[in-house]
C-alpha cells in the first residue's frame, strides 16, 4: 500500500466478512468504476469475520466462509489485492479503544443487537486506518451499516470518499447475502415474501398511502408466511433515519425478519406521491 501511495496511485477498499456472491463483486465493479474515472488506481478488498459485531447468542462460529472460493472470485473480478487478517492481527491484547456513533448505533437494527454497530465503526476505522483507501465502497442493503459509516466519517474527518452501491438480488427477488447459505430449501423459497412486501409498500406510498396503512400491508404480507418471523418493520426518514408521522418526503423501509435461525434484512427507499428527491 505504501508502494501504491507513493506512486500516487488511489485506492479503493471493499470491506467484506467473505463467502463472496455477486452482491460483493457489484461493489468490486463499483470500485473498478471509480477508479476509471480517476485514471486508473487499485481495488483492495478486505475478508474479515469481525467478532465484536456479533452478540453472544448470533451465528458467529457458523457464519459462512469460503477463503479458496473467494479468491477465486476476487481474481476475476480484477480485484488487486486481498487484506485477510486474523482476529489477532485486529484486535491486540488489552485493547481499550472503540468507535461509535452513539444515535444511529443505538435505534432499530442497533436495538436488536446491542453493540452490533460498535463492532462495525471499530472494525471499519481500523481497515481505514490500516489501507488507508481513497475511497471505500458499501452496499446500500444493510442501510443503517450505510448511514452509521457516513456519519462517522462526516464526524471524525476520515478523508475516504463512501460510495454506495444498490442491492443485488437473486432471480427470485431475495437480496443476495451471505447467510443466505444457511437457510433451508424451505427457508429459501418463503424468503422473497420480503421483496414482494416491499414492492407492495413502495407502490403503496408511491400512490399516497398513508404511514399506518403501509405498515399493515407489510405486516400482512410478510405475517402471511408461515416460516417468516418478524423482529421489526420499520418507516424512517430516507436520509437520518429518524422518526416521521406522515409520509411527505422519501422514507426508507427496513425489515428484519427471523427464517429460521437465520435474521435476514431487507430495505427500500421509497418516494411519496409529489414528495421531493433522496438528498
Amino acid at each position: 500500500m505504501r508502494d501504491w501511495r507513493h506512486q500516487g496511485s488511489p485506492v479503493v477498499l471493499v470491506p467484506t466478512m467473505g463467502a463472496l456472491h455477486d452482491g460483493h463483486l457489484s461493489l468490486v465493479a463499483r470500485a473498478r468504476d471509480w477508479l476509471e474515472r480517476q485514471g486508473g488506481g487499485r481495488v483492495v478488498t478486505s475478508i474479515f469475520v469481525n467478532p465484536t459485531q456479533f452478540g453472544p447468542n448470533e451465528d458467529l462460529a457458523t457464519y459462512p466462509r469460503d477463503e479458496e472460493n473467494d479468491l477465486a472470485l476476487l481474481r476475476q473480478a480484477g480485484c488487486d489485492a486481498v487484506f485477510l487478517p486474523t482476529v489477532a492481527d485486529i484486535y491486540r491484547p488489552g485493547a481499550q479503544t472503540v468507535v461509535e456513533v452513539t444515535g444511529l448505533s443505538r435505534m432499530l437494527m442497533g436495538r436488536l443487537r446491542p453493540g452490533h454497530f460498535r463492532g462495525v465503526a471499530t472494525v471499519v476505522t481500523k481497515l481505514f486506518n490500516i489501507v488507508r483507501p481513497d475511497a471505500a465502497t458499501f452496499g446500500e442493503k444493510d442501510y443503517q451499516q450505510l448511514a452509521v459509516i457516513r456519519q462517522m466519517v462526516a464526524d471524525l474527518d476520515v478523508p475516504v470518499q463512501i460510495l454506495a452501491v444498490p442491492t443485488v438480488r437473486e432471480a427470485d427477488g431475495l437480496a443476495m447475502s451471505s447467510r443466505n447459505r444457511r437457510l433451508s430449501p424451505a427457508e429459501h423459497a418463503a424468503a422473497p415474501v420480503l421483496n414482494r412486501a416491499l414492492d407492495r409498500a413502495q407502490q403503496m406510498i408511491a400512490q399516497g398511502a398513508g404511514l399506518s396503512a403501509v405498515r399493515a400491508e407489510l405486516r400482512r404480507i410478510i405475517g402471511a408466511e408461515p416460516l417468516a418471523h418478524i423482529r421489526s418493520i420499520d418507516i424512517r426518514d430516507a436520509v437520518d433515519l429518524s422518526r416521521i408521522a406522515t409520509i411527505q418526503r422519501p422514507v426508507v423501509i427496513l425489515l428484519a425478519v427471523r427464517f429460521g435461525d437465520v435474521l435476514l434484512i431487507d430495505q427500500r427507499v421509497a418516494q411519496p406521491k409529489g414528495g421531493p428527491d433522496v438528498r
